[in-house]
């Protein structure tokens, strides 16, 4: 995969995320277990970011699970996220292709061992939130509101408009 892809879909990633908690952030008090339930499930995705980006190099992970026990405030998440977003889109411009090609020993939190590329292991984490940005979605929906079109091709569209002319 070319650093431009990975650049790419790691700037869809912040996207996406930002797009989804500004639509969190509407949620009313009548909606509190439903918010609970998309908190739980964001945190999930923001703790196995920060697993695997303490497996490429990354600071070090306080985490020895993949959520924790207690669920942050949506704007303690949100700040998050976008720190480790922005974290993630500053370690893929530092990388080389050699970089990337790089098999890396790490421990699962259950304790089993993997081995995985650099490569490998980003595109998990962007397989790995568009899969439970979808669950978060689906909680959404039951609530009877539209999630954000968690789409590559609407950001590829919105971010770069001459894509839409012949």
């Amino acid at each position: 995969m070319s650093h431009t892809t990975l650049t790419s879909l790691f700037a869809y990633k912040a996207w996406a995320n930002t797009e989804l908690f500004s639509l969190l952030a509407t949620l009313g008090e009548a909606q509190a277990a439903e918010l609970h339930s998309c908190l739980r499930t964001l945190n999930h995705i923001h703790v196995v970011d920060r697993l695997f980006q303490a497996h490429l190099g990354g600071p070090a992970c306080p985490y020895s699970a993949t959520n924790t026990p207690d669920t942050p405030t949506l704007a303690a998440l949100r700040e998050a996220v976008a720190a480790c977003d922005a974290w993630y889109q500053d370690h893929i411009a530092s990388l080389s292709n050699a970089d990337l090609a790089e098999s890396i020993a790490f421990t699962f939190t259950d304790g089993d061992r993997g081995r995985m590329s650099r490569e490998e292991i980003l595109l998990h984490v962007i397989t790995h939130g568009g899969y439970h940005r979808g669950n978060v979605g689906q909680i959404l929906k039951s609530l009877g509101m539209a999630p954000p079109r968690d789409l590559y091709t609407k950001f590829l569209h919105q971010s770069e408009p001459a894509r839409r002319q012949g």
